[in-house]
């Protein structure tokens, strides 16, 4: 079960600031129980990799991932001089309602306004609505559902929906969108949160 400090950082969609959440003296436990109401879990999204990234400086980036929800934003770290990196980072976003995510791919610049490396948005809704299924059991790999691509959506390819070690995941190859070339590859999770509304 997660800690108080953990519990109140999530809910001011603050995942990364937990400590400064849990000591704010202005925050009210009625404010808390209101939030996990309406908070129905977390997504958490495994960013993994770029593949074959635009080039921001002559021959090469500095590529990092924004990952974007209503008013939460989070960040991966700057992987120097690459246009094939390797992140493998989590962001977790909290999730009151099931709102698109914008993910976008910027060049850190040192002394100049970062580049953008072009954007994707994609939909989680197929995504909850295999989790909503609560399924158990399934052998490790077993499709759940297929998403595929549209011209509404920045799949490069169909996405699988998938059983792995006891939970549903989804991964993505999303091409990224107002740029020549680039593809970013990334898994969702889910986690259910203790006293909150859930799916």
């Amino acid at each position: 079960m997660a800690g108080p400090g953990l519990g109140l950082g999530l809910l001011l969609h603050k995942p990364l600031l937990i400590s400064h959440s849990f000591f704010n003296p202005n925050f009210s436990s009625s404010s808390t129980f209101s939030l996990m109401e309406d908070l129905l879990g977390l997504l958490r999204i495994r960013i993994h990799r770029g593949v074959n990234l635009v080039a921001r400086d002559v021959t090469t980036s500095d590529p990092y991932v924004v990952i974007r929800m209503g008013q939460q934003k989070l960040k991966t770290g700057v992987v120097k001089k690459s246009i094939n990196p390797v992140w493998d980072e989590d962001l977790t976003l909290s999730v009151a309602e099931p709102l698109p995510v914008t993910l976008e791919v910027y060049d850190k610049d040192a002394f100049s306004i970062d580049d953008k490396m072009g954007s994707a948005v994609f939909d989680i809704q197929p995504f909850l609505e295999a989790v909503k299924m609560r399924l158990e059991n399934l052998p490790n790999g077993t499709i759940i559902t297929t998403v595929k691509p549209t011209r509404t959506n920045c799949l490069a390819e169909e996405s699988h929906i998938t059983w792995s070690d006891g939970k549903a995941v989804q991964n993505m190859v999303l091409r990224l969108q107002n740029v020549k070339c680039g593809e970013i590859e990334i898994r969702l999770s889910w986690i259910d949160v203790p006293g909150s509304k859930g799916l």
